[in-house]
């Protein structure tokens, strides 16, 4: 029998566990915004992802650049854009000198449209991690953002 302490797990082992939790987390918030999106403001998470992406970019995005930004594939671009097209909140419009390209923007009621979600998203966000201070959140925003950006500056070496 060892008497002396407990040996140290290794850290693999700790941030193994870490990104366990972060998925969890991650998979219960978004599949309650999308329970939400759907039975409160009856729209979907990709639409909304959409929106926001145009407007961040009010004068508009060509569908490839759109894709990019929200890196997904095209095709599934395409479908949540035609839709929202039909339902007035997005206009389609040719790009000169390049007959296959479109530009997508929002249009004066998807803006507003998105006002309307952006403001509900914010509040169920809120609610969702309201067990974080301010402060702890901060904290979380600012390891987070360094994680990233290490791994994205691994991917680009």
């Amino acid at each position: 029998m060892d008497g002396g302490a407990p040996r140290a797990e290794p850290a693999s082992k700790t941030r193994l566990r870490l990104w366990l939790k972060l998925l969890k987390a991650t998979r219960r918030v978004e599949a309650e915004l999308r329970e939400r999106f759907r039975r409160e403001l009856e729209s979907t998470l990709p639409r909304f992802d959409v929106m926001a992406a145009l407007h961040r970019n009010p004068d508009g995005l060509r569908m490839t650049e759109l894709s990019g930004v929200l890196k997904v594939s095209n095709g599934n671009v395409t479908g949540i854009v035609d839709r929202l097209v039909e339902d007035g909140l997005v206009a389609r419009a040719a790009v000169p000198g390049d007959r296959r390209a479109s530009c997508v923007r929002l249009t004066d009621a998807g803006a507003e449209a998105f006002a309307r979600q952006a403001a509900a998203h914010e509040g169920w966000v809120d609610e969702l991690l309201s067990t974080l201070t301010p402060k702890e959140a901060e904290a979380v925003t600012a390891l987070l953002g360094e994680t990233a950006e290490a791994v994205e500056t691994k991917e680009t070496a």
